[in-house]
């Protein structure tokens, strides 16, 4: 991340004997970006964190990727494909594809169970909690999160999700980068600090506090522990099992800039002006060849004669995916979009407010909507919940009478 934390018992100087107890010797870890050249953390274990015991595959459920053809734009009920809720679903394993292309891939789950201990060594991901709330445990320390809350999990962490049952089934949105996961570089000095014009800022993101310790959780630091790994194979996406000779929290300490941290949708500051202001100012992250952007509950444009609905636009250069989370859809009113629903709009298809909506936006004074779009600047390919859950009707939303 863009900022420093220390956290729990770290040595004075970095790269130098570390005993926190007086005498038992720890073990330096560098987890960093772009080799030695980028952002990274140190972390301080118990253990050598090099061990396997042994090794095995698994299956990261169904990665299959289809064409968009005929070239149509589309629209995904998601909460279809969980009608049970989470009972016996878990946050890694059974996520479902929904799109993705080279660059990203973007899936949906339900879950109610615990995951395993997981590890994407493909790229960072972001998952926004849609619904629910839990607790993110990794070797950095906790996050508590709930609905609204994006989670940026960094490329190589060790973490387990744990759903809070209480709250009811974890809807998560799960966008996987083949690359790194920050905040857009317009909203950064030189030196990585958040600027003024940025509509969130350091005091806005929450990173762990505590080291986490396996006794800390009451289980037994010495026990095999299976580690879920997703990683890069030839033509997509493996899955390997690590058995290692003991449980993965234990680290002691660690310091550094990278690390999982946690931003609420609510947190986020919008940009309005006297007309509609383009989707950019609603910019929340970047990854390699995308960006992400969130529309939230805001006042709208102020010119007396201002069409607050989006006028219709082509995206030439990139595909639109929107999740639609809460809130009213006017600029969608008629098309079947409701929360839970994924829209797709494809570059080469100009799309825009449906039949009505674009001269009933006229005077409106505010807009009660929560919606996270993806931008992608390669076309996206369809997922096999994308094929479970699509309307099979939106394209013809646009038709008048």
């Amino acid at each position: 991340m863009t900022y420093y934390r220390a956290v729990g018992s770290i040595s004075r100087k970095r790269h130098t004997a570390h005993r926190p107890d007086g005498s038992t010797l720890v073990y330096e870890e560098m987890i960093g970006e772009e080799g030695f050249s980028s952002t990274s953390s140190l972390l301080y274990h118990r253990n050598l964190p090099s061990a396997i015991a042994r090794a095995s595959t698994w299956q990261p459920g169904d990665m299959g990727l289809h064409e968009n053809e005929p070239m149509n734009p589309r629209h995904f009920t998601l909460h279809r494909l969980f009608p049970a809720g989470g009972g016996g679903k878990d946050l890694v394993r059974d996520r479902r594809l929904i799109l993705g292309n080279d660059d990203v891939r973007i899936a949906y789950v339900v879950a109610g169970e615990r995951s395993p201990f997981y590890r994407n060594a493909v790229g960072d991901e972001c998952v926004f909690i849609e619904r629910g709330s839990a607790r993110l445990e990794s070797v950095f320390g906790t996050l508590e999160v709930t609905s609204g809350d994006y989670v940026v999990v960094p490329r190589g962490t060790t973490h387990r999700w744990v759903p809070d049952t209480g709250s009811g089934p974890l809807g998560a949105y799960c966008v996987e980068a083949n690359s790194h996961i920050q905040a857009p570089s317009r909203y950064l000095s030189r030196q990585g600090q958040f600027l003024e014009q940025s509509p969130y800022c350091e005091r806005d993101l929450r990173g762990p506090t505590e080291p986490l310790l396996a006794e800390d959780l009451g289980e037994d630091p010495r026990d095999e522990t299976d580690v879920y790994i997703k990683h890069r194979v030839r033509g997509g996406i493996g899955g390997t099992i690590h058995t290692i000779p003991f449980h993965p929290f234990d680290a002691v300490g660690w310091d550094g800039c990278l690390y999982p941290y946690a931003f609420s949708v609510h947190d986020f500051e919008p940009l309005t002006g006297r007309v509609l202001q383009p989707p950019p100012v609603h910019q929340v992250f970047e990854g390699r060849n995308f960006v992400m952007c969130n529309f939230v509950p805001r006042m709208v444009d102020y010119h007396p004669d201002a069409v607050t609905a989006p006028y219709y636009h082509a995206n030439v250069d990139s595909d639109e995916v929107m999740f639609y989370v809460a809130g009213n859809y006017e600029a969608r009113s008629g098309s079947g979009v409701a929360p839970g629903s994924v829209t797709l709009h494809t570059g080469g298809h100009s799309h825009g407010p449906q039949p009505g909506a674009y001269a009933a936006s006229i005077g409106a004074k505010a807009v009660d909507e929560l919606a996270v779009m993806v931008d992608t600047f390669q076309p996206l390919l369809l997922g096999e919940g994308a094929l479970a859950s699509d309307d099979g009707v939106y394209l013809r939303s646009w038709l008048e009478g």
